[in-house]
């Protein structure tokens, strides 16, 4: 009997997941991790508390399953995208990582516009230069810290860092590499062009691999801490978002996969690199090999919702949280959220952006609030569903829905009234883990490609269809809902100046 192990070293935690040869998940260990903000707008964390995590979570889904670590086939890795990891010449690590959600390289992004030209830019990466991105945060180490600087022989990401702490290797997948805005989207390795703009040396980054290709195998050490064997393959895996489109199917041109975790995702499979040509949307390789795929992406999506409750109902469950939201009418009675707590990229990137109830009047009791959370997300996520058509992309067959958020029924129905499309749930629940052992799988030949490995493994489980009064209630408080950002972005910016 062999077994998969997908590892998801994501912002809040690293998990551990196994799989049997037939997909079915035979364990899972999570292991908690904190991040820090040393400065507003800051955000970091010790690459060395994610080996630590992977080390717990891989030898405690090894101990509650009771499967050998010799019987496990293959790895696959996924993880938080974007953050920056710089090793100096004997691997040792320089400074902490700067993540995905910091949002200082403000006057970075501007200065790759300026030497690229913003068209160009777009045109080699696929995107525009956002603060979430590893390349700005590159220029911002160059620019601040030139002392750390001068010592790089290593630029890695998250799950890289934890692939090189497996397997002494330093590659990377494609579509990770794309959130570098570092590779070039159309030929799917780095960019050359950039790297001399940039003034990054090609030898500093390590070398792309295709989701299911083996990249390197367990060394001694990490066989002795992980309690796996030494010698297993380590395949190239995913980004968090590519990887759970894997997990849940979403592999081929018409199935799109909205993900309501922390932030918010709607991704859309394509079988070519699709620009949007503002770079509104982000275009990156896809997992599966040979593909692309387009996605929008809000900042705080399910993560309104956990501040909204820590905040105000701290100790109360979500079911209970909800419950009365479901008896207030669509719309609230007139009240609307805007979730830019922490910025936004889609449909603005804008780092400066800020969340906002609008409308509030005494009428407005708890439950009102509860609603308007779930309703400003929903609306939010649809701007990316909105530029994806205006870009020219195929019609849509189906969304495939996953993340916490995804659990409320109350949250299904409202994201179908908005999107006016039927929402499927699937019986594979742990996304980009789930994702990243198919992948190992696939790599090792248990199955012939992705495509085949999602056939076998994947099921829809449920359906939420549209309602013809929630499609046009929320189409009218949509258009509303789009006036906001413009009213309230002067407002906003010199809020964070005070």
């Amino acid at each position: 009997m062999g077994y998969f192990l997908g590892i998801d070293e994501s912002t809040t935690g690293v998990k551990a997941l196994l799989t049997d040869r037939q997909g079915n998940v035979v364990g899972i260990a999570h292991t908690e991790l904190e991040f820090f903000t040393p400065q507003p707008l800051w955000s970091e964390q010790n690459p060395a508390d994610w080996w630590d995590g992977v080390v717990k979570s891989i030898r405690e889904v090894l101990r509650t399953t009771g499967v050998p670590g010799d019987q496990v086939e293959a790895i696959g890795l996924t993880g938080q995208m974007h953050g920056l990891t710089l090793l100096d010449e004997n691997g040792a690590v320089l400074r902490p990582a700067i993540l995905w959600n910091d949002q200082r390289t403000g006057p970075q992004c501007d200065e790759i516009r300026r030497r690229l030209g913003k068209s160009r830019l777009i045109e080699l990466t696929g995107n525009d230069a956002l603060t979430g991105f590893t390349a700005p945060k590159i220029l911002w180490v160059q620019e601040n810290e030139p002392e750390v600087y001068a010592r790089v022989k290593h630029i890695l990401l998250p799950k890289d860092y934890v692939r090189y702490c497996l397997t002494g290797e330093f590659a990377i997948d494609r579509a990770d590499a794309a959130g570098t805005i570092l590779l070039d989207i159309k030929t799917r390795d780095w960019s050359p062009e950039m790297l001399s703009a940039l003034n990054i040396p090609l030898e500093w980054l390590p070398k792309t691999f295709e989701g299911p290709e083996i990249t390197g195998r367990v060394t001694d050490e990490a066989a002795r801490v992980t309690g796996l064997k030494a010698g297993t393959p380590v395949v190239a895996g995913g980004g968090d978002q590519a990887a759970q489109a894997v997990g849940v199917g979403a592999v081929r041109p018409g199935i799109v996969a909205l993900t309501l975790g922390t932030s918010g995702v709607v991704f859309a499979t394509t079988g070519q690199a699709f620009i949007e040509p503002e770079g509104r949307l982000h275009a990156f390789c896809h997992s599966v090999p040979g593909r692309w795929h387009l996605m929008g992406v809000m900042l705080s999506a399910a993560g309104s919702l956990r501040w909204y409750r820590e905040t105000f109902a701290s100790g109360v469950s979500y079911d209970d949280l909800l419950a009365p939201a479901a008896k207030v009418p669509m719309g609230c009675e007139g009240l609307l959220f805007l979730p830019y707590l922490t910025g936004e990229r889609t449909p603005h990137p804008d780092p400066l952006a800020r969340g906002a109830f609008v409308g509030l009047t005494v009428r407005h009791n708890q439950a009102h609030l509860s609603r308007a959370v779930l309703e400003g997300v929903a609306f939010g996520l649809r701007d990316g569903f909105e530029l994806m058509k205006s870009a020219g992309l195929a019609s849509i067959e189906q969304v495939r829905v996953s993340g916490g958020g995804a659990k409320s029924p109350l949250w299904r129905q409202i994201l179908a009234d908005v999107f006016n499309a039927e929402l499927v749930t699937v019986n594979t629940t742990e996304g980009a883990a789930y994702g990243a052992a198919l992948l190992a799988g696939v790599g090792v030949g248990a199955w012939a490609d992705v495509d085949a490995a999602c056939q076998a493994t994947v099921r829809e489980t449920g359906s939420t269809k549209p309602t013809a009064a929630g499609v046009a209630f929320y189409d009218k408080a949509y258009a509303v809902y789009r006036q906001l950002y413009p009213a309230l972005k002067d407002i906003s910016h010199k809020l964070s100046e005070l």
